[in-house]
Parts: C-alpha cells; structure tokens; sequence
C-alpha cells in the first residue's frame, strides 16, 4: 500500500511539472518561472496551514495576516534607515512605543500585586487611562514629524538595512508571536472562536500596515526591497553574462531574467526542501503520533495526560511562523510591500484550496496542492479566454451572447477553484495524496 502511494504520488507531480513545462514551450520560460517561483512560496503556506489543520484540526482563517508580518519584517530587515526621519521623530515614536509598552507591564503588575476589589480596578484603569494620554501625546507628535520627511517617497523610518535573507526567519518569528497571543486566548475553547480570533487580528494587521504610513508607507507602498539575488541589469553589464548570452545565441535580457528567476527558485528550494524534511521528522516521531492522537480524540488524548492546550498552541505557534517566512520570502520576490494586496478571505481560501486539494496531513500532499493550484489561478482566465474566443468565433461582431461570454472569463479562476475542489472532495475526499 505505500508502495502504490508513493507511485501515486510520483505521478501526480510529473503530471503537475508537464503542466510547467508545457507552459514554457507554448508560453515562455520566463512566464513559467515567475509562476514557478510564486508556487514554491504557495506551497510552504500550504505545509504551515497544513501543519494547524492537518496535525492538529485548527481552523486558522487568518493566514494573510501572517503572510503580512512576513512581508512587514522584509521592510524592517532589508530596507535602509531614513536618517532624516529618524533625525526628525523617530526616537520620539521609540519612546512612545517604550511608554506603551510599560503602561501594559505596570497594568499586569497592578493586577498581580494589589488584591482582588475595587482598589485593584481603579488602579488598572487609572494607569491604562494615563499611560494611554501620555502614549498618544508621544505618539502622534512624532509620527507626524517622522511622515512629513519627503512624504512622496520616504515618510517612514525605513528598516535595518540587513541582509534580507536575515528577514526570512525574522518574518517567521514575527507570525509566531501574534499566533501565541491568538492561541493564550483562543485555543481550549470551541474552532470557530480560533476562526473568529485569527480573521479578526488578520484584519487589524492588514488594517495596521495601510494606516501607519511611519511603519509602510501605508497605501503608498514600499518599493525597492533589496534582492539576495543579482539584478538584471548587472548581469547585462557583465562580460562573462554577455559573453555566455552569445555563445548560447540567447537574447542578454531574455537571459537575464531567466537567470535572476533561478536564482529566486534555488533559494525557494532549498528552503522549501528543509521544511519538509523537519515536517516529515516532527510527524513521525513521538511528538507526531500524539498529535494525531489529539487531533482525532481529544478527550481520550487528555485522559492518558497529553496537555491538549499546551500541544495546540505549540504546532499553531510552528504553522503560523512557517507562513510568516513565507510572507518574507514573497515580499522579497515582489521587491515590495503593497498592504492592499493581502486580502484575508480571498487568498486564505486559496491557500485552503491548497491543503484541501492536496491532502489534508500529508506534507507532500500540501506542496503537491500549492503548485497545481497556483498554476490554476495564473493559468486558467488566459486558457479560458482563448477556449472562449474560440467558441464564440463563429458569432456575429457585438453579439449580446458572445460579448456576456468574452466578458465572463475574468470569472474563470473562481469558477475553476470551486470546480476543482468539489471533485476532489467528489472523488477523493482525503486529498490528492491522502494520510497514510
């Protein structure tokens, strides 16, 4: 029986690498890397959803939000500072962060200290109320010097101006850190408090990113995030790249974003590869084996002393830093953070798509669904235009029925996605590659 799973597998990712290649011979090779690229990055945000859904059953709608604090820490690592903004207020919005920060400590420890009553409550709210006064007096008089600092172009504060690939792990430890204070509140009570909680900071997230234009330029965008690759135009004025561009009778631009695109897919694959080596480890272990035994019976799990809460919040923490990294890794292929673009229910039901499609608690079911599913949503409004200028060819010019046809191919991708889960949930319920 493993034997004919790993065969089925196989043969599933050969026909899913025909529909790559094929894609570079009547398309173009350049085509079929970006949308390469992007599914490497796809299918390491399936194997961290599949990680909360299909080691532990947590339901995690808030997977852009993470991706977001992905693409945040990308802009914080990578982007250099502005020295007039920070000449200008930031120090000033630091102090006011430090001040909230201790109004939060100095409200915990009143509630810590001071014994159960009312002088317990009016101190809280006393040091909330003040702390809270002070903070935003601090905070808006030095966000504002720090966004009228060249506001068409800088108007931030900027990064660290570190290698970006230091980002990676960073936007992982970002999302680990919002998903514990999800899962202290929301796991141990009912799925659809975790659904509601993870929407809901998805939302203030995103919400946090298009608003604070001193942390990302807000709807302005930041654009010009540093490669950990060369760029184009370098290797066009290099003689060796030019040299090569001839030998190989290739065009030197063609070449060289072909080249760059590689270079983005080596990396996305080594990274991709030691996430499914560690996954692989972790779910065949001790550790593994309990999970699916939390997963599957909670309650007889907690009777034989398994801590459910503890091992919930744990592999949540772990899914949600792996989407995290994710996010950093697609804010740096896109050399840009663009906060309008993360759009909570659309592609969190895309990335869901994923782990569905490819096997919910299966590590290579997971990748297998992000490559196949990503290739859809590029591929299929092109393919569904040309069958459909093909079926209407014969219709007169300004046709009622052949312009509604035209004009419904822009709902291809939809239409496709939910096609394509019901006849997986149809005919294979448990995923492409199932759990073994």
């Amino acid at each position: 029986m493993i034997a004919a799973m790993d065969k089925r597998a196989l043969l599933l990712f050969a026909l899913v690498g025909l529909l790559f290649l094929g894609t570079g011979f009547l398309e173009s090779w350049n085509t079929t890397l970006g949308i390469f690229n992007m599914a490497l990055v796809s299918a390491i945000m399936a194997l961290g959803v599949n990680m909360q859904w299909g080691y532990a059953g947590l339901f995690n709608v808030g997977v852009m939000g993470f991706v977001a604090l992905g693409g945040l820490a990308a802009v914080l690592i990578g982007m250099p500072p502005v020295t007039a903004a920070w000449a200008a207020g930031g120090v000033q919005v630091l102090l006011a962060l430090v001040l909230g920060a201790a109004t939060i400590v100095a409200a915990i420890l009143a509630y810590m200290k001071l014994p159960t009553g009312r002088l317990r409550a009016v101190v809280m709210i006393a040091i909330l109320v003040l702390g809270f006064i002070v903070y935003r007096m601090v905070f808006d008089s030095g966000v504002a010097l720090v966004e009228a600092v060249n506001p068409a172009a800088e108007g931030y504060l900027g990064g660290l101006g570190l290698p970006v690939l230091l980002a990676w792990p960073v936007g992982g430890v970002l999302a680990a850190g919002a998903a514990w204070v999800i899962g202290k509140t929301a796991l141990g009570l009912r799925s659809d408090y975790l659904a509601i909680a993870t929407l809901g900071v998805s939302e203030i997230i995103i919400a946090v990113l298009k608003n604070e234009d001193w942390l990302t330029r807000g709807v302005k965008n930041v654009t010009g995030i540093p490669r950990p690759v060369p760029y184009e135009v370098e290797l066009q004025a290099t003689a060796w790249f030019t040299d090569l561009a001839a030998r190989l009778g290739a065009d030197p631009v063609a070449m060289s974003s072909i080249t760059v695109k590689l270079c983005y897919a080596a990396l996305f694959i080594v990274v991709l590869l030691a996430l499914i080596w560690f996954s692989e480890k972790a779910w065949n272990s001790p550790w593994g084996r309990m999970m699916r035994a939390i997963r599957d019976n909670e309650i007889s799990a907690a009777a034989m002393g398994k801590d459910v809460k503890a091992r919930h919040l744990q592999v949540f923490v772990l899914g949600s830093a792996v989407v995290g990294m994710a996010g950093a890794m697609m804010a740096t292929l896109d050399s840009q953070l663009v906060p309008s673009s993360y759009q909570p229910l659309r592609f969190t039901f895309l990335v869901w798509v994923m782990v569905i499609v490819g096997g919910s608690g299966n590590n290579w079911g997971a990748v297998l669904g992000g490559f196949l599913i990503w290739w859809l949503w590029v591929m299929v409004e092109p393919l569904g235009s040309d069958a459909l200028m093909m079926l209407t060819a014969g219709m007169a010019e300004g046709s009622w029925l052949r312009e509604h046809l035209l004009a419904s191919a822009a709902h291809m991708r939809l239409l496709t996605m939910g096609l394509v889960l019901l006849l997986v949930l149809r005919f294979s319920p448990r995923g492409l590659i199932p759990e073994r």
